[in-house]
Parts: C-alpha cells; structure tokens; sequence
C-alpha cells in the first residue's frame, strides 16, 4: 500500500471514529486496532494528537471538493435557479446519507478547533465553499454575489445542523428519499428565488 493510501485510510477511520465515538474516543491505537493495523502505525503517519485532528479536518475538506465536483454542481445556472435549489438540495441530502460521518466529526470538531484559526478556517469551509457560491450566483445574475453567496452558505449551513441536530431531525423525514430532498430544496428555492 502507498504512503499516501495509508494515509488517506487512516484519515477515514479518524474521521469514522470520531463520529461514532467523540472526540475522546480518536486516539492512535483506536485508528490501528480499526484498521487492523500494526501498533504505532497511525502514530508513523501523524505523530501528536494534532497532526491526526488535522489529517481528518482536511480529508474532510478534500473529499468535500472532490464529491462536489462529481455533482455537476457548478454548472447547475443552466437550468435556471429552480434546478440550482434541486442540485443544492439533493448534495445536502447526499451528505446525511453517504457523509453522515463527515458531517458528525466537523460538528464535533468544531469546538475542539476553534483556539487553532489555521484548522477552525479549513473546518468551516470543509463541507460548503463561498467561492462555489460566489460563481452560482454569478451565474444565476445576483447583483451582488459576494454577498449572496454568503447568505446562500449561511443558508446551507443552518439547513444542515437542523436537519441533523436541531428541530427538524424530530420530524422523522427519513434522509435519501424525495421527502428528505424536498425538505432542504424548498427553502433554497424560495431564497434562490428572492435573490437580486
């Protein structure tokens, strides 16, 4: 297996890890005995508790960009803003189905990280990029994209944490269904929608 290979698998297993167990439960052996690894193999790769938090704040991040470049995503203007809510909707559904991991380990992530700004300003983009956004609505003719892309992620942001955490996980719409997707797509239609 190649190095970077290793790394990238150890950097899952953290990010799995963390989700199911906390931040409490992600040590170097924790990775190893996961991976069926050799003792001291996760610490070989990253040696402190920081360098392992790190690896997994950026794998975050980097999956994230990856997937979000196999959506088609960016090039949803073409079908106007309705289809550009639909792509939005369908991408926040995909993440609590596939990454529900992911998205578990940046919540528990983000108060752990927020005295270590290099990491804290990789973590909040990890999942959501104002620059995606800032070219949607360009695309999509906002007056003012800078500023609509901001509000669009804050948006995405909020839309997130409820369906994952707050009032609305309590609704029993169950994630991967139409249901689900409908549920994020009509507030980023309405907001789309009143965009200048």
């Amino acid at each position: 297996m190649e190095r970077t290979d290793r790394r990238t698998l150890i950097a899952e297993a953290a990010t799995a890890i963390l989700a199911s167990e906390g931040i409490r439960g992600l040590t170097h052996n924790a990775v190893d005995v996961r991976l069926d690894l050799p003792r001291g193999s996760t610490s070989y790769y990253f040696r402190t508790r920081q360098a392992l938090l790190e690896a997994v704040v950026r794998h975050i991040s980097d999956t994230s960009a990856h997937r979000f470049q196999l959506t088609g995503l960016a090039h949803t203007a073409v079908g106007g803003r309705t289809a550009a809510a639909n792509a939005m909707a369908a991408w926040l559904d995909d993440l609590l189905v596939g990454r529900r991991h992911h998205v578990t380990a940046r919540y528990a992530l983000a108060i752990e990280l927020s005295g270590f700004p290099e990491l804290h300003a990789v973590l909040a983009r990890a999942l959501f990029s104002r620059e995606h956004a800032t070219r949607l609505c360009e695309a999509l003719g906002a007056s003012d994209p800078e500023t609509a892309s901001a509000d669009l992620v804050s948006l995405i942001e909020g839309l997130l944490f409820d369906r994952f955490a707050g009032a609305r996980s309590l609704d029993g719409v169950e994630a991967g269904t139409p249901a689900s997707v409908g549920q994020f797509a009509r507030p980023l239609a309405v907001y789309l929608r009143g965009m200048p």
